[in-house]
């Protein structure tokens, strides 16, 4: 070996890389890539597998359980640390790939990095076909990695050691970049993982790659404080880039400065503490009737860092004004644009500081003010309905568990969850007390996401409580992380809600003619027909036998107790609540599912021209 070169194989030449890698913003710097998550088969563990062994002293190395579940920990990780810090997940080739997928979507479609390192076949072909690999009768070079070319934000199959000096780099642009990233993946020929090459000393030497915070640009900055100088009922949407570009103080500045009201998308709940006095809470489907109400009469609507999902949109029924304008502050210039905005391509943290020096001496109408703040005074009172329980030895309802667990959380505790009735009942009702303590993944609305992203925020921030909130049909779909927390000693806590059926998407069902069918966990009789007796599952047992300590409540009083004494707990533990039926406050906008437009039975026709009416209001923001 030369002194200018160092002879390693491949997958030991990227690890080594991958831990001299660091991002650096505001002059803090983090790792890059903090550790690796790994299920070891054919196609790592001869390779990656054994580069991890060699240098566990500079790669933290997790072990999963399931691949897709090693991606949703590895995306709350980077997500609890604005984006800055990511983890890698290596995987073997066939179904273990494969399985990357959903986990791979998830990250690109929220912008959030993570870098997944799968197995894939002989790049030699010098033994083909391999087991568990696809073989294209007219396309050699096709793997089932390539399901995630569309998936990742870059993609490359590394089929000779010298092609990572040129490939490591550019992927590790694109993890740090704010306006690019998402799934990074580096398809790995397990050949090639083991094959020995002579890498240049400067491939391993510490590299920083800095997060810009591009200022706005001069005109577009003129032109946004002109709309804004002119609005009358101004309306900010804060996104999750918000949180992302740490702007929360500067979101705070400016609203204090001009009294403009915000609400938040599902990722940017908690850019104001809900106690501010320009709060309103979640805006659109889910959103709470104040927020609704003025975004239906506000005349400029300031989108910072949202990309405006039908979600937030109502399906574009929610922004009814005939004047209505946008100004979109993004640092992404494809969100930017969208609504036929005003835009505002920059850091969300530059650019809320220059609206606010250039607004000064500009607050909105008074009249104003004293509306919306009145909303809130009439959604604060529907918010403790929902979360009070007047009998203390009652049954709880969900909103009611929301409120025991209210009361029991700190500042700085970090609650999690992404799918079924629960994110409604949160992004409604719940109190954001801290930029980081809201964590709910909404842009893939992934069931199974909860436990494993709540073992990587407990990694990101140790100490902390973390608590994942979770139904019994998410639980069944994804519950093996339990074991990597027990192995890990990550204390997280789970509450586990059970209501014998997906309570979601069978309220859907039955408002869009399906009549909940397919969404009851209840005993089916010889003729098909539902007895109506729940199925005798005991998820609490589940959780137990996975190495959980288990706390069973069944009122609102014990339920209370078991939230106390988990957060105070030094190892995984789960609360487990069955609940009564009660109602949370209803959709204060609407979300366009569509309905069958003929249909023999009746339940069907009736939604259909329901859907009908509420379609009829959609506008395309030209």
């Amino acid at each position: 070996m030369s002194a200018a070169t160092r002879r390693l194989t491949t997958a030991q030449a990227l690890v080594r890389f991958l831990a001299a890698q660091y991002t650096e913003r505001d002059g803090v710097r983090h790792r890059l890539v903090a550790g690796t998550w790994g299920i070891f088969g054919h196609g790592n563990v001869a390779g990656v597998g054994q580069a991890l062994v060699e240098y566990g002293d500079v790669m933290p190395f997790h072990q999963g359980r399931s691949e897709q579940a090693m991606v949703h920990a590895a995306v709350g990780h980077a997500r609890h640390l604005n984006r800055l810090s990511a983890q890698a997940v290596t995987t073997s080739i066939g179904p273990g790939a494969t399985n990357l997928v959903t986990g791979a979507a998830l990250a690109t479609v929220n912008r959030l990095p993570v870098l997944l390192l799968p197995g894939d076949y002989f790049a030699s072909h010098a033994a083909d076909p391999l087991l568990q690999q696809l073989e294209h009768p007219s396309e050699a070079d096709v793997s089932v990695n390539d399901a995630l070319r569309p998936v990742s934000r870059y993609f490359d199959r590394i089929n000779r050691p010298e092609a990572l000096l040129a490939s490591a780099p550019r992927a590790m642009r694109v993890l740090a970049d704010p306006a690019e990233t998402g799934a990074v993946t580096l398809a790995l020929p397990q050949d090639v993982q083991a094959e020995a090459f002579d890498w240049p000393e400067e491939f391993f030497a510490d590299r920083v790659w800095r997060v810009r915070r591009p200022a706005p640009d001069p005109e577009e900055l003129a032109d946004a404080v002109r709309a804004l100088r002119a609005a009358r009922r101004p309306l900010i949407v804060a996104g999750g880039g918000v949180h992302h570009g740490e702007a929360e103080a500067a979101l705070e500045a400016l609203v204090d400065a001009t009294g403009i009201p915000v609400a938040s998308t599902q990722a940017g709940k908690g850019s104001l503490r809900h106690d501010h006095p320009a709060d309103l809470g979640g805006i659109g489907h889910t959103g709470t009737a104040v927020a609704d109400d003025l975004a239906r009469t506000a005349d400029l609507v300031i989108g910072v860092g949202t990309r405006y999902s039908d979600f937030t949109t109502a399906s574009g029924t929610l922004f009814q004004d005939p004047g209505v304008r946008f100004l979109n502050l993004n640092i992404t210039a494809f969100d930017a644009h969208k609504l036929a905005a005003r835009a505002l391509v920059c850091d969300a943290r530059a650019g809320l500081t220059a609206l606010t020096g250039a607004l000064s001496g500009h607050r909105v109408p008074s009249s104003y003010e004293d509306e919306y703040r009145a909303g809130r005074a009439r959604w604060e009172e529907t918010v403790r309905a929902a979360l009070r329980a007047d009998d203390e030895n009652a049954v709880p309802t969900q909103t009611q568990v929301l409120g025991a667990l209210d009361a029991v959380v700190g500042d700085e505790d970090v609650v999690i969850n992404a799918a079924g009735s629960l994110p409604g009942d949160l992004h409604k009702l719940w109190r954001s007390r801290s930029p980081r303590q809201y964590h709910l993944e909404y842009g893939y609305s992934c069931m199974g996401y909860e436990i494993p992203a709540a073992l990587g925020v407990q990694q990101a921030a140790p100490g902390v409580p973390v608590w994942a909130l979770v139904g019994d049909g998410t639980y069944l779909m994804n519950p093996t992380e339990i074991v990597t927390a027990v192995q890990e000693e990550l204390p997280v806590k789970l509450v586990l809600v059970q209501n014998h059926g997906y309570a979601s998407i069978g309220g859907l069902s039955e408002s869009v003619g399906a009549e909940r069918f397919g969404t009851d966990y209840r005993h089916r009789a010889a003729d098909g027909t539902f007895t109506g007796a729940p199925l005798p599952v005991d998820l609490a047992a589940n959780a137990a036998s996975l190495g959980m300590d288990v706390l069973r409540a069944k009122t609102v009083r014990e339920l209370r107790e078991a939230l106390s004494t988990a957060r105070a707990a030094t190892r995984p533990t789960c609360v487990y609540i069955e609940t009564a039926a009660g109602d949370a406050p209803g959709a204060q906008a609407w979300w366009d599912v569509p309905v069958a437009e003929v249909s023999a039975r009746d339940a069907a026709t009736g939604a259909r021209a329901r859907y009908e009416q509420a379609a009829a209001d959609r506008r395309h923001h030209l």
